[in-house]
C-alpha cells in the first residue's frame, strides 16, 4: 500500500532523450516523465541497458526506475495497474544484453517470456505489451524483418542472450529434445544444430543461419501450435516382412536382414519426434544419415555400421521383399504424420503453421533424392513415390483448410446467403439436367434430390461442419451399391467425382452468363466442395481397400519425372500422317458453334 504522501513528483523531463539523469532532493522525490503509461519500479544491477544518474539510481522514460550501486539497489515498487511485476524486468535484465550487430527472433524472445511467467506463476501479457516493455527496458533496438520470401520472421537487432544465461542450454535442449530416444547412429545430425545454436544466442546471421532462424522460429512456438495437431498419436507397428519364398542375396544372413528391418523403425520413429517438434528441416538430415549420403566412415558411423555395414543396406535395397516391405511403412509412416500435423481438415490453422507445412511439403522431394545419391534405383522409385504422395497430401489439405476457412465466413452472412438463394432460383436446372445428362448419364431422381437438399441446407443457414455431415451423406448414398462389390468401388467413386465437378460448373456457368451477385460467394463454395469431395472419396475407397489414403494415392501415376518418363515411351505421331480435318469433323463444329451462341441469345 503507498502512504499519503506523494513518492513521485510529476515533474516533466527537460530533455528529450531517451533516458535523462535524475538528481533526487530526497529519497522519496524522484523526477519521472508523465504519461499515460504505469509507473513500475524495478530492482536490478547498474549498467543494463540505461545509464547510471547519482548514486546508482537511473530512469528510463515512460515506465520503470531501475536502482543499483549505493544501498544494496533501494525498494522495489510497482503500481497496481501494472502489467510487468518487477521480477519480469530484473529476469530480462539478468538473461540479455544488447549488442551491435546480432539479432534475436521476436518470438523466441516472448516465448521465453511465457516459461520465465509459468516458473514464477506470473500473468502474462501478450505479445504486444511484451514489446513495449522490451523497448523499455532496452533502448534504441530496431526492428528487422529476416528470413527468406515467405517464411522471414521479426527479429530484435541488436539484442542477444548472454552467454551465462539458463536460455542457451533451454535452447539447445529444445532442438535435441526429439532425439534423446534415437540410436547413436541418428546423431550425426546433431552438428548442424550447433550452428543454428549460434541464431538461438543472437549470433550475426548469414544464409545458413537465416534457414535455421527459420527453423527456431517454428520450433520456438511448438507450445503454441501442438493444441492445433494430435502430437501424442503413435507409430503403429509395422507389418511382418514376407519373404515370397526368395532366398535372400549373395552375403546377407538372416540378422542383417532383422537389422535393417530395426533400423528403419528407429528412424521413422526419429522422423515422427522431430515433425512432432515441428522442426521439419531436421527430416533431411535423418535421411542423409540414415541412407549413408556421406562415403566416409566416421565415428559416428561406426555403431550403424556394425549393426548393418554399408554393402549389406545396398544389396537389401534392390531385394524385392525389402522394397515392399518399405513402401507399406513409408505409406504408414505418412499417414500418421498427415494425422498429427491436420488431424481436422476443416478446423482453424494458424497460418504460420500452415505456410510452414507448404514450405516442408515443397521441399520434400529434392531432399529425399539429394540423400539417395548413392541407393539403388530400386529403393529410390519407391521411396519417391511414397513421398510424393505425402507431399500432394499435405498440400491439399492445408489448401482444403484454408478454403474451408474462407467458406465459413460466408456460410455466417445472413445477406450472402440471402442473395445466394435469390440468384440459384434463378438458375434453369431442368437446362442444366439436359445438357449434363448425355456426358454424366445420371439419375433425373438423384440430380433432383441433390438440388432440393442443396437449397433447403442453405436455407436454413447452417453451418460448415453441417454442410460437411451432408456432403458425407451424399458419398454414402452414391456409393452404397458398391459397399459389397470392392473391385467396382474405386471406378465408381472416380466416375462420381468427374460428375460432380461437371455438374457444378455447368451450374456456375449459368451463374456467370446470368450475371449473379453472389457469384464470388458460390465460386468459393465449389471450390470447397470439390475438394472436400475428393477427400472423402480418398478415405473411402481407403477403408474399403483396407489400406491408407497415403497408399491410394500412391497408385496414381507417379511424380512430375515419372509422367514425363511415361510420355517418353508413348508413341508418337509421325511426320508425314496428315493432321487435316475431315468434312464430318468440319460440320460437327459448326453444328456445336452454332448451338452454342444460340444458347447465348437466349440467355
Amino acid at each position: 500500500s503507498f502512504s499519503d504522501s506523494p513518492l513521485y513528483t510529476q515533474t516533466a523531463p527537460s530533455s528529450s532523450s531517451p533516458f535523462y539523469d535524475a538528481t533526487p532532493s530526497s529519497e522519496s522525490d524522484i523526477a519521472t516523465s508523465v504519461n499515460s503509461q504505469p509507473v513500475a519500479v524495478a530492482t536490478a544491477g547498474a549498467g543494463s541497458g540505461a545509464a547510471a544518474a547519482g548514486g546508482g539510481r537511473f530512469i528510463i522514460q515512460g515506465s520503470y526506475m531501475l536502482g543499483g550501486g549505493d544501498g544494496g539497489g533501494g525498494q522495489s515498487y510497482s503500481s497496481p495497474n501494472s502489467r510487468a511485476p518487477p521480477a519480469t524486468v530484473q529476469w530480462l535484465l539478468e538473461n540479455y544484453e544488447g549488442a551491435e550487430g546480432v539479432s534475436l527472433p521476436r518470438c523466441t524472445l516472448y516465448y521465453h517470456y511465457l516459461l520465465h511467467c509459468q516458473e514464477q506463476k506470473l500473468e502474462p501479457v501478450n505479445a504486444a505489451s511484451f514489446g513495449k516493455l522490451i523497448r523499455s527496458v532496452f533502448m534504441g533496438l530496431r526492428t528487422r524483418r529476416l528470413g527468406t520470401r515467405g517464411n522471414s520472421k521479426y527479429h530484435y537487432y541488436g539484442l542477444r542472450i548472454k552467454s551465462g544465461s539458463p536460455l542457451i542450454r533451454l535452447m539447445d535442449e529444445q532442438q535435441h529434445m526429439a532425439m534423446r530416444q534415437q540410436p547413436f547412429s541418428q546423431k550425426s545430425r546433431i552438428k548442424p544444430l550447433q550452428k543454428a545454436q549460434g541464431i538461438a544466442s543472437g549470433m550475426a546471421g548469414g544464409a545458413s543461419q537465416l534457414q535455421g532462424a527459420a527453423l527456431s522460429d517454428i520450433s520456438a512456438q511448438v507450445h503454441q501450435y501442438q493444441q492445433f495437431m494430435e502430437a501424442s498419436k503413435p507409430l503403429q507397428d509395422f507389418v511382418e516382412m514376407d519373404l515370397e519364398g526368395q532366398t535372400l542375396p549373395n552375403g546377407i544372413v538372416l540378422e542383417q536382414l532383422k537389422a535393417f528391418q530395426t533400423l528403419y523403425r528407429e528412424h521413422c520413429e526419429a522422423i515422427l519426434d522431430v515433425m512432432v517438434n515441428l522442426q521439419f528441416t531436421l527430416v533431411e538430415m535423418l535421411w542423409k544419415s540414415f541412407w549413408r549420403f556421406s562415403q566416409s566412415v566416421d565415428a559416428e558411423h561406426t555403431e550403424s555400421e556394425k549393426r548393418l555395414p554399408r554393402s549389406c543396406l545396398v544389396a537389401l535395397c534392390k531385394f524385392e521383399p525389402v522394397l515392399h516391405w518399405t513402401r507399406a511403412c513409408d505409406n504408414l509412416l505418412y499417414q500418421t504424420l498427415v494425422e498429427i500435423l491436420i488431424p481436422d481438415v476443416l478446423r482453424p490453422i494458424p497460418s504460420a503453421l500452415t505456410q510452414a507445412i507448404r514450405n516442408f511439403a515443397k521441399s520434400l522431394e529434392n531432399w529425399l533424392t539429394g540423400a539417395m545419391m548413392n541407393i539403388p534405383e530400386e529403393m529410390v522409385r519407391i521411396k519417391v513415390v511414397c513421398i510424393g504422395s505425402f507431399s500432394q497430401t499435405l498440400r491439399r489439405y492445408t489448401s482444403l483448410n484454408h478454403l474451408a476457412q474462407a467458406a465459413r465466413a460466408v456460410l455466417q452472412n445472413t445477406a450472402q446467403i440471402n442473395q445466394m438463394l435469390s440468384d440459384l432460383n434463378r438458375v434453369d436446372f431442368t437446362n442444366v439436367q439436359e445438357q449434363a445428362s448425355w456426358v454424366c448419364q445420371c439419375e433425373d431422381r438423384v440430380v433432383q434430390q441433390l438440388e432440393q437438399d442443396f437449397k433447403a441446407t442453405l436455407q436454413q443457414q447452417n453451418s460448415l461442419e453441417q454442410w460437411a455431415t451432408w456432403l458425407d451423406s451424399v458419398v454414402s448414398q452414391v456409393l452404397k451399391p458398391y459397399e459389397q462389390n470392392l473391385a467396382a468401388l474405386p471406378k465408381a467413386a472416380k466416375v462420381f467425382l468427374l460428375n460432380w465437378s461437371f455438374y457444378s460448373s455447368m451450374v456456375i456457368r449459368d451463374l456467370t452468363l446470368r450475371s449473379a451477385a453472389s457469384f464470388g460467394s458460390f465460386h468459393l463454395i465449389r471450390l470447397l466442395y470439390d475438394e472436400y469431395m475428393y477427400y472423402l472419396i480418398e478415405h473411402r475407397v481407403a477403408k474399403a481397400k483396407g489400406e491408407t489414403p497415403i497408399a491410394v494415392m500412391g497408385e496414381g501415376p507417379g511424380t512430375a519425372d515419372q509422367r514425363k518418363q511415361q510420355q517418353r515411351h508413348q508413341p508418337r505421331v509421325p511426320r508425314d500422317t496428315p493432321l487435316k480435318m475431315t468434312k464430318d469433323t468440319f460440320w460437327t463444329e459448326m453444328v456445336l458453334e452454332k448451338s452454342k451462341r444460340s444458347y447465348l441469345c437466349q440467355m
